[in-house]
């Protein structure tokens, strides 16, 4: 018997990238690419349609060159209307990392987004204001990802643990990396014309502990959103800053996952961004596996019995 063609009912999970190397480390993790399906006039999206475990998602990436939360809620509001069954969203992709005394995190290491305090995991930190003191305070909050999605993210930090050397060794399978992971001062900036901080002083490097391997390590907790960066780290307690998830939170509930290829400093250069894209997508295909698959069996169109004479 032929295999049924999937149709727009049959896509649960929606994958949105901001950068289109993003969208290539997604597509890399895909078993299979299934072929388009039509779309409505209304939606300009460009869809990569496949198969991931035992899940059809729809992959998406923003217009090139128009970023931000306000394109990432457009897209997922196209996605979502033409691809109705949608359970949960991804969005899955590179950010600026945020060291810490408590936090040490590190290039190529990955960010998952899970609820924290008052916070549902995504700090949406230009909707607020800052206080007398210098602290920040948020208007409202954002929503957290669905209970599916945080249920996951438990199963595989328990006993399905999603290790280091598993988004190690399929990097390693596609690429061969060997970048410099230099942390700055943050009080130093970044000196010469050239990216990759050769003529920047040595001696402002901060000093930390090295680590056992290269394999990149996993961060759970708050990541600050917004269209424009602040100082607020510390205030937040966040560990990485990217720039479209708070336009999904409150349109599909949305788990975030960020490799990160910067400190969101002078220094930052284009040498890591595609380890971890990479990273951030190889951490997703994981998680997917340990998600349950659910056969959505409301829009299929089954023929009608005979009636009785």
């Amino acid at each position: 018997m032929a295999t049924m063609k999937p149709s727009h009912h049959d896509y649960t999970v929606a994958w949105v990238c901001a950068l289109p190397l993003e969208m290539t480390a997604a597509e890399l993790m895909l078993k299979e690419i299934h072929d388009p399906l039509p779309q409505p006039p209304t939606d300009p999206n460009a869809y990569t349609l496949g198969k991931l475990g035992e899940h059809n998602v729809v992959i998406a990436c923003l217009p090139s060159g128009v970023y931000g939360i306000t394109s990432a809620a457009a897209v997922l509001a196209k996605m979502h209307s033409t691809f109705p069954s949608l359970r949960f969203a991804l969005m899955v992709g590179i950010a600026g990392g945020v060291p810490s005394r408590s936090t040490d995190v590190r290039l190529g290491d990955v960010v998952v987004s899970i609820p924290s305090g008052t916070s549902g995991g995504v700090v949406q930190y230009d909707f607020g204001k800052t206080l007398p003191d210098g602290r920040f305070q948020r208007a409202s909050s954002l929503n957290k990802p669905s209970q599916l999605s945080l249920n996951t993210v438990s199963k595989v930090r328990s006993k399905y643990a999603i290790t280091e050397a598993d988004i190690d060794g399929t990097i390693s399978r596609i690429l061969n990396t060997n970048e410099r992971d230099w942390l700055f001062n943050a009080e130093y900036i970044h000196e010469g014309n050239h990216p990759d901080c050769l003529e920047c002083d040595q001696t402002q490097l901060v000093k930390r502990v090295s680590r056992d391997s290269s394999e990149p390590h996993i961060h759970y907790g708050l990541i600050a959103s917004a269209n424009q960066h602040e100082t607020l780290a510390q205030d937040l307690n966040v560990l990485c800053f990217e720039m479209e998830a708070a336009g999904l939170m409150d349109q599909l509930s949305c788990l975030v996952i960020r490799g990160i290829c910067d400190y969101c400093d002078s220094h930052k250069n284009k040498e890591w961004q595609g380890y971890a894209a990479l990273a951030a997508a190889t951490y997703t295909r994981l998680l997917l596996a340990a998600v349950p698959s659910q056969e959505n069996i409301s829009h299929r169109n089954y023929a009608p019995k005979n009636p009785e004479p």
